[in-house]
């Protein structure tokens, strides 16, 4: 029998937003419950929907990059998120970034203003009843309400780790007679500002970051300060080694400035070619708003200040936002979900977004697409989909659902957020040795197989 009270979608990040237009395309109602600004995050700046908390960059363009490859696998599904993302895009090189402000802008209005959806500012501070047909979308910020009524109802602890934001400052009070634009590699335009750095400047600069004051953590043990691999704090990167940073986000190589000479004189470029850069990405259309890449941070405001101001060619800038940590959450899904992203032991409910543990903006908009689109169909009385396990959604909503991911006796800390990668899809069934054409392969047949699906299964009518 399909649904006549509307379907319920809590949280308005990045996957509930999809997943709230995504029922609403269907001609179903929906209501979007969002807890700021009556309840507030740790995080976030603004009571807009969909706000970027940690960067403004949605990663790779390209499609041979897994990144990429998910953004145009949701381009073929009509995704609004990523729709919007591409009209809001801001130059960065080879990635798709955004002015995060008009992004999460048009977002709310859009949202706000459709007929389908209604809009309720308070915190959900339990799960809807057994059978309203409801999306979780309230990502890792979940409320400590919420938080412990999902435990209540998985019975298992929620897993968690820690994530940072970096730093913004204004562009005004860069001096570009150190700082200098450019793209690595000479990749499209030169969209990212760069700060080099001599050796003795780095390490002195490393040396700071490593003995600087930390934020005090705050609502969390703080003896249980367990990172996400893929985004930790620039000072734990110091930590880690001297090299560390100058292979990570600090890395010298593809970077040059026009003012040391010709790119191509092998001897000059050994002899002048920087010793760590530190990159800027733009934060606006305008250029006047940066942030520091890679440069998630826990420090004190005033270490953050004193210590980025060490960077050479950042001595006076002004900022706009300083890095913040904040605790994640996410859910054990590999036991709870199926790859419909629907509860095993709940039907009616589904999760989406990074509280099921897939890491990155684009995979929680795919889990919104995902869930949307299937509490949809179950509200319509038509069977929940599955993507084809070739295609990066696919794949990644496989991770996250297979008991396979964990070993048994299951540990908390084995299930662990997952980004897009090309290892999690099936193998090629003809060998390429070569990297670049190999993951060409895998976008084709994701491709292919995205829209054989799409035509064949995807269907409101």
């Amino acid at each position: 029998m399909p649904q006549s009270s509307p379907l319920i979608v809590i949280g308005a990040g990045l996957a509930g937003a999809e997943a709230a237009w995504q029922i609403a395309k269907a001609g179903l109602q929906v209501k979007l419950i969002e807890m700021r600004p009556v309840h507030k995050s740790p995080a976030h700046h603004s009571n807009n929907f969909a706000e970027l908390v940690c960067s403004n960059s949605f990663g790779a363009l390209s499609s041979d990059r897994a990144a990429g490859l998910l953004h145009q696998e949701l381009r073929e599904l009509n995704s609004f998120v990523i729709k919007t993302a591409d009209n809001h895009s801001i130059p960065a090189g080879g990635a798709l970034a955004v002015d995060r402000s008009e992004f999460s802008h048009y977002i709310t209005k859009t949202l706000s203003a459709h007929p389908l959806i209604t809009i309720e500012r308070k915190e959900l501070k339990k799960l809807p009843f057994k059978n309203a047909i409801s999306v979780i979308a309230t990502g890792p910020l979940t409320s400590e309400s919420l938080t412990k009524d999902l435990k209540n109802f998985t019975g298992i602890e929620n897993c968690h780790f820690f994530d940072a934001a970096s730093p913004i400052i204004e562009g005004e009070g860069i001096d570009f007679s150190i700082a200098f634009r450019a793209s690595r590699y000479d990749k499209g335009d030169a969209d990212y500002i760069n700060c080099p750095m001599n050796e003795e400047e780095y390490k002195s600069f490393r040396d700071e970051l490593i003995n600087a004051e930390q934020a005090e953590l705050k609502d969390f043990d703080k003896n249980d300060a367990n990172f996400f691999e893929g985004c930790l704090p620039i000072e734990e990167l110091a930590r880690r080694g001297e090299e560390t940073m100058r292979y990570g986000p600090l890395k010298p190589i593809g970077l040059w400035d026009k003012r040391w000479g010709d790119l191509f004189d092998k001897e000059l470029r050994k002899r002048k070619r920087a010793y760590a850069v530190v990159q800027l990405r733009k934060e606006d259309k305008n250029g006047r708003l940066w942030n520091l890449v890679g440069f998630q941070t826990n420090l004190k405001w005033g270490e953050q200040k004193r210590i980025i101001q060490m960077i050479p060619g950042l001595a006076n800038v002004s900022f706009i936002r300083f890095g913040v940590m904040h605790r994640n959450t996410f859910l054990e899904s590999p036991k709870l979900l199926n790859p419909t992203l629907q509860f095993k032991d709940r039907p009616t409910l589904f999760a989406a977004g990074q509280i099921t543990g897939t890491e990155g903006y684009s995979a929680a908009i795919a889990g919104g697409w995902l869930a949307g689109t299937n509490a949809a169909l179950l509200a319509m009385g038509k069977s929940p989909i599955t993507l084809p396990k070739t295609t990066m959604i696919g794949a990644l909503t496989d991770f996250i659902s297979s008991t396979k991911t964990i070993q048994k006796p299951i540990q908390k800390s084995q299930f662990q957020p997952m980004p897009p990668n090309f290892g999690l899809l099936p193998e090629l069934t003809i060998r390429i040795r070569e990297k670049r054409l190999r993951y060409g392969a895998y976008r084709d047949r994701a491709l292919n197989d995205i829209k054989t699906f799409k035509k064949t299964y995807i269907n409101f009518d």
